[in-house]
């Protein structure tokens, strides 16, 4: 008698194989959980495109002229900034608080913009997510600012 013949029980079956139907099982389910683990990773990166855009909105709005030409200059920034970052914003909303344009006063931006998760994500998935950021800038205070 052979030893595999001896450590086998009569009517007992091989396990061979059944790795390749476990494998075969489980993979899917892997690369759906890598899938969405890359698209929350590039959602995070477009709320940090988002706040940068934000901060570069505010201090673009503290160097204008004057509170009028402030809006102005926070929604060029904060367009130009999403758009050299890669973000496409199916909706951006670019509010600019210029209330306070003193020296030593503060501009306050905030920045929404909202994603298609179909960008995000290699399954197309539908809707998508509105991210928002708000920048505080301070106006320098020994510069001139225009009424």
């Amino acid at each position: 008698m052979t030893r595999m013949a001896m450590t086998q029980s009569p009517g007992a079956r091989s396990d061979g194989g059944s790795v390749t139907a476990e494998l075969a099982l489980v993979t899917p389910l892997l690369l759906l959980l890598l899938v969405f683990v890359v698209m929350l990773g590039r959602l995070a990166e477009a709320r940090l495109q988002v706040d940068d855009a934000a901060a570069q909105a505010a201090r673009a709005a503290t160097v204008a002229g004057s509170a009028a030409n402030a809006s102005v200059a926070a929604q060029q920034s904060a367009t130009t900034g999403l758009a050299s970052a890669g973000v496409t914003c199916a909706a951006l909303s670019v509010d600019t608080d210029a209330s306070d344009f003193v020296p030593g006063g503060v501009i306050r931006v905030v920045v929404t913009c909202s994603v298609s998760l179909a960008d995000l994500s290699l399954l197309h998935l539908p809707g998508s997510e509105t991210l928002s950021a708000t920048a505080v800038s301070p106006v320098d205070q020994y510069r001139s600012v225009d009424s």
